[in-house]
């Protein structure tokens, strides 16, 4: 049975990476109430963002664990308040906690990446009654089970991609050819989340599509911002786009139609 997280839109999937800053947007930054915000207006409908907690235990959607590259500070996300962080954020696009975007984005799919083992529990139950448009990852497997599972002690079973872990091990079923390792190997996974190479390595290739997509499994690809990478990958058979660009992705996909 597909999980709703993916009836939003039907594939390919453009997936606004931390929401849509656009070229020409000043003060705005990533995960803020105005990127999210942006992807919207833009006709996106799926928005990957990142999960870290605050020191007083609210979790927020940011991706550094720390606030240099976005605030010029030091500081870890970890040893602020969410008063604090606010502030800092208040001209910068605004704040967005998790929470907030449940509420304030009823529309929107979001695809939560949790980035911190302390947030893991408190972003399944934020994400519990809002399962339905949730997809629950982390690079961690630890970190993923962990809010999967505190989401589905409170009734909600949201859709998740693989950590690190479990696409590794998906790899090496893909590689042996054997169905059924494949299955057993992807069992529980809604998605791999994946760029298309690692180094020199090429992940994401013909074989390995078919492989997945057999077992029932959809491939999103990382980040993509290039307009002929994204229809050459589209051209390939890939379900989703993971791009800073959403604009220029929606157009894309828009005009295979």
């Amino acid at each position: 049975m597909t999980h709703p997280w993916f009836t939003a839109s039907a594939s390919p999937r453009v997936l606004a990476h931390r929401g849509f800053v656009p070229p020409d947007a000043e003060g705005i930054v990533e995960n803020s109430v105005a990127a999210v915000a942006a992807a919207h207006a833009a006709g996106a409908r799926y928005v990957e963002s990142d999960c870290h907690v605050t020191s007083d235990g609210v979790v927020v959607l940011f991706h550094d664990d720390d606030l240099r590259r976005v605030a010029n500070d030091p500081r870890p996300i970890a040893a602020v308040t969410h008063d604090e962080l606010h502030r800092l954020m208040v001209h910068r696009g605004g704040l967005l906690t998790a929470a907030d975007a449940m509420d304030a984005f009823p529309t929107l799919r979001f695809n939560l990446d949790v980035k911190a083992g302390a947030a893991a529990g408190s972003v399944g139950r934020i994400v519990a009654p809002h399962a339905d448009r949730v997809l629950l990852t982390s690079f961690s497997d630890e970190r993923r089970r962990a809010a999967l599972a505190a989401a589905r002690a409170r009734g909600g079973e949201p859709a998740t991609s693989a950590g690190k872990t479990s696409v590794l091990r998906g790899l090496a079923a893909v590689a042996t050819g054997s169905a059924a390792l494949i299955r057993r190997a992807l069992t529980g996974i809604d998605a791999l989340q994946v760029p298309e190479r690692q180094g020199r390595a090429r992940i994401v290739t013909r074989r390995m599509l078919d492989a997945v997509h057999a077992a029932g499994v959809e491939v999103h690809v990382w980040t993509v911002n290039d307009p002929a990478d994204m229809t050459r990958l589209l051209d390939l058979g890939v379900d989703g786009l993971v791009t800073d660009r959403a604009d220029l992705a929606l157009r894309t996909v828009a005009g295979r139609a």
